[in-house]
């Protein structure tokens, strides 16, 4: 599927900024099966300086200044991607020799999604989330079919719920009342497998705005999105969105677009910066993603 996402993000500051220094995390990656044709990003007022960087996790960054007073800052992302169907692996390891592929043993291959193991700011090791884990994973259990368990628990357990948690929310506050929005599902479902010995990441996103007649219009398609991804030895990674019971590899399916990975949003956060000035601002973001029609 073509797809054409549009990312805007409006921030209005009162005072003034005098100067400031930003990276965003707004270009759709180009691997794992989806292919990015075109990125444009336009910046408000124009940057003194810009520059474009890969990360450790292949993911592209955006950095650039601004050496001028602004009372607003407006940041358009337009890019389009080619994605493709998903599938799900036909993966019948169990999770327990999983977690013991992970464990340290001197002379061990290097395995990249070992570090994907450990706990991360937003998403930790803790007793609570491995206690709501452990449903999913009897002995012996499939790791696949375990975590598809856990996604689909998630999904059935907890309630999509606008502005119940704040960007900063802990995810053990957010397992404990048991609602949130896809940021929340997606660190809960995380730390879940890491407090278990198995390796997840965190994926930020979008999901087509409107969906082909007779689909149901997903949670979370009108601004940028988050799911998890849980690694199986010898398939790889597989991506599970809890917010809305999808998975499938290389993404939940054609209509997803992958925009970074990283250990969670704190790694990934599509902007952020440092400002002198502006002690009280508003933001604004919105987000479309259509179909690209070829035309004759």
């Amino acid at each position: 599927m073509r797809l054409l996402i549009t990312h805007e993000t409006v921030y209005d500051y009162s005072p003034v900024v005098e100067t400031a220094q930003h990276m965003a995390y707004l270009t759709p990656r180009h691997a794992d099966g989806q292919q990015l044709i075109s990125q444009q990003l336009s910046i408000t007022p124009e940057p003194a300086q810009r520059s474009v960087a890969t990360d450790v996790f292949g993911n592209t960054r955006s950095f650039f200044s601004l050496q001028q007073p602004h009372r607003q800052l407006r940041v358009v992302a337009t890019s389009e991607v080619q994605t493709c169907a998903s599938r799900l692996p036909e993966n019948l390891i169990d999770w327990e020799s999983t977690r013991e592929r992970f464990r340290y043993r001197a002379g061990n291959a290097y395995d990249p999604a070992n570090e994907f193991v450990f706990a991360s700011a937003m998403a930790p090791q803790q007793a609570e989330f491995a206690a709501y884990a452990r449903a999913s994973f009897p002995p012996r259990q499939s790791l696949l079919l375990g975590a598809l368990d856990l996604m689909h628990r998630i999904h059935d357990d907890f309630v999509y719920e606008s502005h119940s948690t704040e960007v900063n929310t802990p995810a053990v506050e957010a397992l404990a009342q048991r609602k949130g929005v896809c940021q929340d599902f997606a660190h809960i479902f995380i730390a879940c497998l890491r407090s278990m010995g198995l390796a997840a990441r965190y994926v930020s996103g979008y999901l087509l705005t409107a969906p082909p007649p007779g689909m149901v219009k997903l949670r979370g398609s009108d601004a940028s999105h988050a799911w998890g991804a849980v690694y199986l030895p010898d398939s790889g990674w597989v991506d599970m969105d809890p917010t809305n019971d999808r998975a499938g590899a290389p993404s939940p399916g054609e209509d997803y677009v992958t925009l970074a990975i990283g250990r969670d949003f704190s790694d990934v956060s599509p902007m952020r910066g440092v400002i002198h000035g502006g002690a009280n601002h508003t933001l604004s973001v919105g987000v479309t993603v259509e179909p690209v029609t070829d035309t004759f």
